[in-house]
C-alpha cells in the first residue's frame, strides 16, 4: 500500500523529549524499546539543573527555551520528561505548541492507582515537584480516600548526574530519605522524577520487595504510542536504528558517559548555549 504524503512527513519527524538533565533518558529508553521505528530528539538542560529548587517562573522560562529549540528540529510531539517542569506549567506548554504535549505526572498516577492494594501511596520527587502537590492532587482526583505520603529527595538528582549512585554514601542518603516512608505502610512508591529510575535498584533494596516502585517512564512510552496511533502520526517505515540526536546545555562528556551506560550504546551529545 502506498503511503500518503502525511505518513511520509510523520515518518521523518521526531519525538521531542526534554528534561533538566540525564533523567529523561529513562523515557528515551522506554520509548525506543516500545517504538523502535521512531526517531527521538532529546534536550537536557544540564548547565542549569537541578530544576527542583527553582521558582516556577524560572522553570517555565527554561522549558520554553528548550521547546523553542526543538521546534526547529521538526518534531511531531513533545514529551516533558521532567516532573519539575511538568508541575510548573504543563498547560502553558500545551497551549503554546501545535504538536501534542505530554507530561509525566498523569501516567505515573495511573500506574500507582493500578498497583496499590491498600490505598497507601508514597511520592518522592524534587523540592519543586513535591511543593506543587501536583501528584497528590492528581491522585485525589481519582481516589479521594487515598493515604498519600510525599517526600522531597533533592540529593537523588545530584547522585545521578554525578554518577555516584553505586557508592556507600548514596545508600546512606536513600535510607535517610526513605526510611520514614517505609514506616507509613505504603505499598506503592511513585518515583516522581525521571532521574530516580536510574537508581531504582538501590531504592528497591532500601524499601524492600513489598513496595511497588512506579517508574513513570514505562507509562509515558505507552501513552506516546497511543497518541501517535490516535493521531495517525506513527512512523510506518521500518529501519534498523533510528538516528536519535542529543543536545545539552552543559558539558557533553559527562552526559555521554551516563547516557551510554543507560542506553547501552555510545551516544554523541551536542552542546547548545541557552540564555
Amino acid at each position: 500500500m502506498a503511503l500518503t504524503s502525511e505518513q511520509i512527513i510523520n515518518a521523518h519527524r521526531a519525538i521531542g523529549v526534554i528534561d533538566s538533565g540525564v533523567g529523561g533518558l529513562t523515557v528515551v529508553q522506554e520509548i525506543s524499546r516500545r517504538l523502535p521505528r521512531e526517531r527521538i530528539i532529546y534536550f537536557g538542560d544540564t548547565a542549569r539543573m537541578p530544576y527542583g529548587p527553582r521558582t516556577y517562573d524560572e522553570v517555565r522560562r527554561f522549558t520554553f527555551q528548550m521547546i523553542d529549540f526543538l521546534r526547529h528540529q521538526e518534531i511531531k510531539m513533545l514529551v516533558i520528561a521532567c516532573n519539575s517542569a511538568t508541575a510548573a506549567g504543563l498547560s502553558y506548554y500545551q497551549e503554546a505548541c501545535e504538536q501534542p504535549v505530554l507530561g509525566v505526572i498523569e501516567p505515573g498516577v495511573r500506574a500507582a492507582l493500578a498497583k496499590s492494594k491498600n490505598g497507601r501511596v508514597g511520592v518522592i520527587g524534587t523540592v519543586g515537584t513535591i511543593k506543587s502537590s501536583e501528584y497528590e492532587k492528581a491522585l485525589r482526583r481519582k481516589n479521594g480516600g487515598l493515604h498519600i505520603v510525599s517526600k522531597p529527595c533533592p540529593l537523588f538528582v545530584l547522585l545521578v548526574e554525578n554518577n555516584l549512585v553505586d557508592t556507600p554514601e548514596a545508600k546512606i542518603v536513600v535510607h535517610e530519605y526513605l526510611d520514614p516512608l517505609i514506616g507509613e505502610d505504603i505499598d506503592s512508591l511513585i518515583m516522581g522524577c525521571t532521574h530516580y529510575p536510574l537508581m531504582e535498584s538501590l531504592i528497591q533494596e532500601v524499601v524492600g520487595p513489598s513496595i511497588n516502585l512506579i517508574n513513570s517512564a514505562e507509562e509515558i512510552a505507552s501513552e506516546v504510542e497511543a497518541i501517535l496511533d490516535h493521531n495517525g502520526m506513527a512512523n510506518p517505515l521500518s529501519c534498523e536504528m533510528p538516528r536519535n540526536r542529543f543536545f545539552v546545555s552543559g558539558n557533553p562528556e559527562s552526559f555521554e558517559e551516563v547516557g551510554a551506560k543507560l542506553l547501552q550504546r555510545k551516544i554523541k551529545a551536542y552542546r547548545v548555549h541557552l540564555t
